[in-house]
């Protein structure tokens, strides 16, 4: 009886401690075939067939659903059909899979800046900076500039309405 709460505890903290998946794959071992829609779909995002492209990219995913680089390439789609909600939960995805993506991290602060969430996408570059260190990478740079930039929608004007007497 007297050992009951020291078990307890015990078994307590073996629950909570962390254990290796075993399932996880690391991107060289993502299945070649959704490496290679994901490259088609880069490829028609480039020419500026969105539909396309985001078929290729859920293919890509339906495929190995573990490729994080395909919810990056599809969260820039969206970007470019400016829904940057879904821009912002794919890249959520792809940050699920790898807390340290630079690509998601970027790409997900450019939608924030969109929505007009510009302290959260100075946080996203925060991280990135601390990832990339002294050295530098082209992600800090492609979101620095859109933030400073802005969100492209507010430089939209919306048209006047005439007022009613």
């Amino acid at each position: 009886m007297r050992l009951t709460p020291l078990v307890l505890c015990l078994g307590l903290a073996a629950s909570t401690m962390s254990v290796a998946v075993v399932g996880q794959r690391p991107d060289d071992q993502i299945a070649p075939k959704s490496v290679e829609l994901m490259k088609r779909g880069e490829t028609l995002l480039a020419q500026g067939k969105y539909v396309e492209a985001d078929d290729a990219l859920e293919t890509a995913l339906a495929v190995d659903p573990k490729n994080r680089a395909a919810f990056t390439v599809m969260a820039r789609v969206a970007i470019k059909e400016k829904l940057f909600g879904q821009a912002i939960r794919l890249t959520n995805k792809a940050l699920a899979l790898e807390p340290t993506d630079r690509d998601a991290l970027a790409v997900q602060g450019e939608a924030m800046v969109e929505l007009g969430a510009l302290p959260r996408a100075k946080e996203n570059l925060a991280k990135l900076q601390q990832l990339c260190g002294n050295a530098g990478c082209p992600q800090v740079a492609v979101l620095s500039t859109a933030i400073a930039r802005g969100p492209a929608l507010a430089a939209v004007k919306a048209p006047e309405i005439p007022k009613k007497n």
